[in-house]
């Protein structure tokens, strides 16, 4: 084999090494990044299932506790930003919104002793506490899965191929202001 021959073998090789290289992160970086899009359809579906349990636990709670309106004001307006929210973050800060409404109502019932012993009350009120524990669940998974791919796609050399095809870090998914406050309660009294 002459000398030339030898090159160009040996810059085919190294091409399709460095090819194979490129294709194997493009293709890691890929799926990352549809595990993201799954673990946030997943929350989608969850927060989806807890708003249409809503309006029943309302309902139920408006026939006992008519006086309450400023709270079922505030649980509607929490809904419908949430329905709305674009991203991430909009979610999550409506999310937690609506997840305060939500303490305010459930405190406010206390005050109803023939309310909590109400059979669809508590059905629903079952219901809304295993909604709320798939979706903290659901929650930690996304976050785990945008936490893996942002570190891959900073790291070296993958960071590299991470801005060539666009890749770009997602957000986590973070509780809006005022998720580590108590709710607030007036009995009127």
């Amino acid at each position: 084999m002459k000398n030339g021959t030898k090159i160009l073998i040996g810059v085919l090789v190294v091409v399709l090494i460095i090819g194979g290289g490129i294709a194997g992160s493009y293709n890691k970086l890929t799926g990352m990044n549809q595990n993201v899009n799954k673990a946030q359809a997943n929350i989608d579906t969850l927060l989806q299932r807890r708003m249409d349990l809503i309006p029943n636990l309302v309902s139920t709670v408006k026939g006992y506790a008519t006086q309450e309106k400023s709270i079922f004001t505030d649980i509607a307006n929490a809904r419908a930003k949430l329905a709305g929210a674009g991203n991430v973050k909009e979610q999550a800060s409506a999310d937690t919104e609506l997840s305060g409404a939500l303490s305010r109502l459930l405190v406010v019932v206390e005050k109803y002793p023939d309310l909590k012993s109400n059979k669809n009350f508590q059905d629903l009120s079952v219901q809304l506490e295993g909604s709320e524990n798939r979706i903290a669940i659901a929650r930690q998974d996304y976050n785990a899965a945008v936490t893996e791919f942002n570190t891959k796609i900073l790291k070296f050399p993958t960071n590299i191929f991470a801005s060539m095809f666009g890749f770009k870090e997602r957000d986590l998914y973070k509780a809006g202001p005022g998720a580590d406050e108590v709710p607030k309660v007036d009995f009127g009294n």
